[in-house]
């Protein structure tokens, strides 16, 4: 199986997701997985109270539009690598569950690049993508040798992809430490504020701040402001995401923060939906938002700069538009670590 063939066969997996999420009647040739692909989009929240069908139909969205031919070809274009028949690699990825189909990207990484995939999945997001694997595979039957899923230990890898959080990372890092591996960590996203943004832009900036209920590594979790800037007055143009508040788990944590600030006598905003604080940290509690004012963008720009390796990304006037910082396209990648480049140097050096 050569590149194209691997291309081809992804671009017509975005166009069986396309359908799926698509309002309209689904054709005779996706029916069968287009439908079963939607109902088990509505019910995900009954095996991960967070993974409600918006959050769900969101991830897709995000990966159904990025599945184009055209954005295939472009991505890998920038690797002449993957053109060589090489005998694949065995790569273990050990995918988070934070928001749905997050180890989406690893997983086309890995294929891609014409490598064989051992995955380990999260328990809380396991179902979504095993079941678009078993569509890859009747599009193209030659990915059943590819790709195996696993409950149990990784074993029999070349190369290893591990997410998770801080805590994980450190046994990954111990029982992967002699492979070739990416290992990422916590990371959280933040957002600069110049003051003259557009009232659409700072909405749009809502869509960083309550997709996934902020639960993702691209969720802005902190704002810089400019010294004078009413954090309160944000609130007013967030007020059609104010619906978070009746999922029962974030509401949850937004009564327990509140009540914390409360008797610890800490100054926070309360917009009814959301906590905004002023504080020096950048990972932010579910419900919670942290800003910080600064003096100039020399001083933001310094700041962000050393906490460049606890920043997934940064949205704003220069850098990530508003709105967009859960849409990645595909050469967008976590944690900035090539993972193509990462893969195929592994080949190249003849390491494994």
């Amino acid at each position: 199986m050569n590149l194209e063939e691997r291309i081809k066969s992804f671009a017509q997996l975005g166009e069986i997701l396309r359908s799926a999420l698509s309002e309209e009647s689904v054709n005779a040739d996706t029916s069968v997985w287009s439908l079963t692909l939607r109902s088990l989009t509505d019910n995900q929240y009954q095996h991960n109270a967070w993974f409600t069908p918006e959050n769900v139909k969101c991830a897709l969205k995000a990966i159904a539009n990025e599945l184009t031919e055209e954005n295939l070809l472009k991505w890998t274009a920038a690797y002449p690598g993957l053109h060589e028949q090489i005998e694949p690699l065995r790569v273990g990825v050990i995918m988070a569950g934070n928001i749905p189909l997050v180890g989406f990207h690893d997983f086309l990484s890995v294929l891609i690049s014409g490598n064989h995939i051992i995955a380990k999945t999260s328990s809380k997001d396991s179902e979504l993508i095993v079941y678009i694997s078993k569509i890859l595979c009747s599009i193209n039957p030659d990915f059943e040798n590819r790709i195996e899923f696993t409950e149990n230990k990784l074993k029999d890898f070349d190369a290893v992809i591990a997410t998770g959080s801080d805590n994980s990372s450190r046994y990954f890092e111990y029982y992967f430490g002699k492979y070739p591996s990416i290992i990422r960590k916590n990371r959280n996203s933040v957002a600069i504020i110049e003051g003259d943004e557009t009232a659409e832009g700072l909405e749009n900036l809502g869509l960083d701040i309550f997709s996934y209920f902020g639960l993702g590594c691209r969720n802005v979790s902190k704002l810089y402001l400019p010294v004078g800037y009413e954090p309160e007055s944000l609130a007013k143009h967030w007020e059609k995401f104010n619906h978070v508040i009746r999922h029962s788990k974030y509401a949850n944590n937004y009564d327990f923060n509140k009540a914390v600030y409360i008797v610890n006598r800490e100054k926070f905003h309360d917009s009814g939906y959301i906590l905004l604080k002023e504080d020096v940290k950048i990972s932010s509690p579910v419900s919670v938002l942290y800003f910080e004012f600064y003096s100039s963008q020399d001083a933001v720009k310094q700041q962000t700069e050393i906490l460049n390796k606890k920043i997934q990304c940064i949205v704003g006037k220069n850098y990530i538009p508003f709105g967009m910082a859960q849409r990645p396209h595909l050469w967008d990648y976590a944690d900035r670590i090539d993972t193509i480049e990462f893969l195929l140097k592994k080949k190249i050096a003849g390491i494994l």
